[in-house]
């Protein structure tokens, strides 16, 4: 086989690779062909991908991105927030100007992001729900 055929051969097979986990979570793109095709709002799935059919109900995101990036975003705002106020001890209007908008956006990105990641790694790794082995 020569280095020719060889180089077109791999140019080939990365055209027709999944997106990384990053790719998915970052660019909102369907874990199968690749199309900008997984939210149909900021932070909702959409039913299945137009492009190859991946049917998105079957994935079972959950509630665990959300409780988990409460706790992250949660322990982020109150340092800064504590941190803020030892310095410079502003009025609670400055706390409330800064604190509520900061901790909005960082929900509505940090979310959509894990969403999308644990998407991706559900269709990576053929998720499903467990069963219990009938074997005595």
């Amino acid at each position: 086989m020569s280095g020719a055929a060889g180089a077109r051969r791999s140019t080939a097979d990365e055209l027709t690779a999944p997106p990384s986990i990053t790719q998915v979570a970052l660019k909102g793109l369907c874990p199968r062909c690749g199309r900008p095709t997984l939210f149909a709002g900021w932070l909702t799935f959409a039913d299945r991908c137009p492009a190859c059919g991946l049917d998105f109900a079957q994935f079972n995101v959950g509630d665990g991105p959300a409780a988990f990036l409460t706790l992250i975003l949660g322990a982020v705002v109150v340092t800064l927030a504590i941190t803020l106020e030892l310095s410079l001890h502003p009025p609670w209007w400055v706390h409330a100007l800064i604190w509520i908008p900061f901790t909005l956006a960082g929900v509505i990105a940090s979310l959509r992001l894990a969403k999308g990641a644990l998407m991706s790694a559900e269709y990576r790794n053929a998720a499903r729900e467990g069963r219990i082995d009938p074997r005595p």
